[in-house]
């Protein structure tokens, strides 16, 4: 029996767990791509790598190859992972797009598969006939407290595993790639009908803004403030960013609705994000009743960080980093793209325009973003 080879874009959080938990399954080659030359470094070492699991055992594991080398990662992968931030999946599949072989189907998909996945790699891959493009909704545990190279821990993981495929993809396809998630994952993942179940289900690019602006934007207790100690993202989340949260929530809902309703797509599965923390999150959340007591009390979410720097200027305490993935991913890759599609159905979404505004000014302007590759034409095909 051939071994399912597995290639991994990306040594950060999701990266590392992935590859650990995947060389626990017997016949699984794994290999990573990565800039870090530290990972690389201690993996020529033959040093193992770590996954601290929640119930404080341990797993250890040595991936086949690891380099930040393209060629030597994909060349003859069965199915391409990527877990880069949204902002740095351009360059990603330009860099492994040479290198993809082209004699047999090769399944490149990202997880999480937001910001329209699905868009951007049918411009950089569009013409592989072989190459199946797909997405995962979310990432399927929570991962902190990373130590390239070294160890990684495993917060919460979700029941079900939702995926999607390009509309493009065949039935055996979508067959093939069940079976081969079902062997790294396991029996929770389940297939979705179509990818805008996944651009369009209620995650970070609302989750992490909204708590953000709830914090330090023009109403939040921390406006041109300074910290005086790093907090955590959901367990300290403030009522403001709640509040926005959930409105921005509910936009999102409208645009689904909307969107279902134009285009003729069933969309039930995109639920509201207090529903879908419930289901992914169960029994780890102690208070359900609200939006903000599921943030606070869900144990999967404990010691999760938010992007924090240092003051400048010698000041003590602590600024919400502006080139943090919350900003340069969330925002100009999940809220623009939802705000532009909401623009083409002409839908208002006042609290995520609100919250995109401010944030695109906080971080200084927009450098690159959705709309780079979101199809013009949309929603027509032509």
């Amino acid at each position: 029996m051939k071994p399912l080879k597995v290639a991994i874009c990306g040594a950060g959080r999701t990266g590392h767990l992935n590859a650990i938990l995947f060389k626990q399954l017997p016949n699984v080659q794994v290999s990573m791509l990565t800039n870090n030359q530290e990972v690389v470094e201690r993996h020529l070492a033959n040093l193992p790598m770590q996954a601290l699991m929640p119930d404080s055992s341990t797993l250890s594991a040595r991936p086949d190859q690891v380099s930040t080398d393209a060629s030597v990662v994909v060349a003859d992968a069965d199915i391409v992972i990527i877990t880069v931030p949204a902002h740095a999946r351009p360059q990603t599949l330009k860099a492994i797009a040479p290198h993809l072989n082209s004699s047999k189907p090769v399944y490149v998909g990202a997880i999480p598969g937001f910001c329209g996945f699905d868009w951007l790699a049918e411009a950089t891959l569009g013409e592989r006939s072989n190459v199946v493009i797909w997405g995962m909704k979310d990432v399927p545990h929570t991962a902190f407290d990373l130590k390239p190279g070294v160890s990684v821990k495993m917060g919460g993981g979700k029941s079900q595993l939702y995926v999607a495929l390009h509309d493009r993809e065949s039935a055996q396809s979508r067959q093939h790639l069940e079976e081969i998630l079902t062997t790294l994952y396991g029996p929770c993942v389940t297939m979705l009908d179509h990818y805008l179940e996944i651009t369009l289900t209620p995650g970070n690019p609302i989750m992490h803004s909204s708590v953000i602006y709830g914090l330090i934007g023009p109403y939040g207790q921390w406006h041109r403030k300074i910290f005086p100690q790093r907090m955590c993202w959901w367990t300290e989340c403030p009522e403001l960013g709640a509040y926005f949260l959930e409105r921005m929530d509910q936009e999102s809902q409208e645009l689904c609705s909307v969107i279902s309703q134009r285009m003729g797509i069933d969309l039930s599965s995109v639920k509201s994000l207090k529903q879908e923390i419930v289901e992914a999150y169960g029994e780890q959340i102690r208070d359900q009743s609200s939006m903000l007591s599921i943030l606070r009390t869900n144990q999967a979410y404990n010691d999760i960080l938010a992007p924090m720097i240092p003051a400048d200027d010698n000041r003590a305490g602590y600024v919400i980093e502006r080139e943090s993935r919350a900003f340069n991913e969330d925002v100009a890759y999940g809220l623009v793209l939802l705000v532009e599609m909401a623009r083409r159905f002409e839908l208002k979404v006042p609290y995520i325009e609100e919250v995109l505004q401010w944030s695109v000014s906080y971080m200084q302007g927009l450098r690159d973003s959705a709309l780079d590759y979101f199809p013009r034409h949309w929603p027509r095909t032509v």
